[in-house]
């Protein structure tokens, strides 16, 4: 990047908690100007008073992601304010669960609107701004979810499939002028999202009827894996090397579980994965 990390204007989106509030306080301790946009106003507002007292190398835009106006407005005001965009954070994101038959067509519309289009046009107002600055960086952040999918979360990780490929393409388009696009893939993670994932997935992770043993399999397995999960500055560390490298890596893994899981996709045959995979009756 032509700016210098120490003076870098980023956005990151989903700033509010987890992942994206520990990017923010990670890019603000070391120097950066970060813009936080979130729905949760004063959850953004408390939080830019913690980190950046004076005021100075932070903007809270509180929105809706899938709002055409409200991304609009996160580059005006991140422009008006500190004249220029060095880097975007696409991190906004939840996760529908349950089987595929039982979720409705339009709750899989509302989550790929959020993971997938939301993050695409927002990109698409900011890639025109990177160009004429000469280059800069976009972090996708993705999910281990988006090479192993796995039982009970077909919609939210195909979202993060999609993400993968719209990754892998940009990286091809904007490296011409200078723009890096790096995909961070997170693992488990303890932060919000879980319980985000059960509150939007009440109806869908039925209890009782053909699926319901599968569901609670699926529920005993979250909590399981809870035990490994890493925190959201583990990935925010990943976010500010991706952000601070002369010549990033096009992704970036973690923490330890995920790039394990990860390693066992490349390794064993699909029919096995699908076997370790497997929700089994209980």
């Amino acid at each position: 990047m032509k700016s210098p990390p120490q003076t870098q204007v980023v956005i990151v989106t989903g700033a509010s908690s987890g992942i994206g509030e520990a990017t923010v306080r990670r890019l603000v301790r070391g120097g950066a100007r970060a813009v936080l946009f979130a729905r949760r106003a004063e959850r953004l507002a408390a939080l830019c008073r913690e980190i950046d007292p004076a005021g100075k190398n932070t903007l809270a835009v509180a929105g809706d992601i899938t709002a055409d106006a409200d991304r609009r407005r996160l580059v005006a005001e991140t422009l008006a304010r500190f004249g220029r965009i060095d880097a975007l954070v696409n991190n906004a994101g939840y996760g529908q669960r349950g089987p595929l038959e039982l979720v409705p067509v339009d709750a899989i519309r509302r989550n790929f609107e959020t993971n997938v289009f939301s993050l695409v046009a927002l990109t698409q107002l900011v890639a025109p701004v990177l160009r004429a600055q000469g280059g800069g960086r976009i972090v996708n952040i993705g999910s281990v979810a988006g090479r192993i999918t796995r039982p009970m979360s077909a919609t939210y990780d195909s979202t993060k499939f999609a993400l993968e490929g719209i990754t892998d393409g940009l990286r091809g388009e904007l490296k011409p002028f200078g723009i890096r696009v790096i995909l961070v893939r997170p693992g488990f993670i303890r932060t919000e999202f879980g319980d985000v994932a059960r509150g939007v997935s009440a109806d869908t992770l039925p209890q009782t009827g053909p699926y319901g043993p599968f569901a609670g399999a699926f529920a005993s397995g979250a909590r399981k894996l809870r035990r490994v999960a890493g925190e959201p500055d583990d990935i925010a560390r990943l976010v500010d090397k991706a952000l601070r490298a002369g010549y990033p890596k096009t992704h970036y893994n973690g923490p330890a579980h995920a790039r394990f899981f990860l390693f066992l996709k490349w390794l064993l045959p699909v029919r096995m994965l699908d076997w370790a995979l497997r929700m089994r009756r209980s």
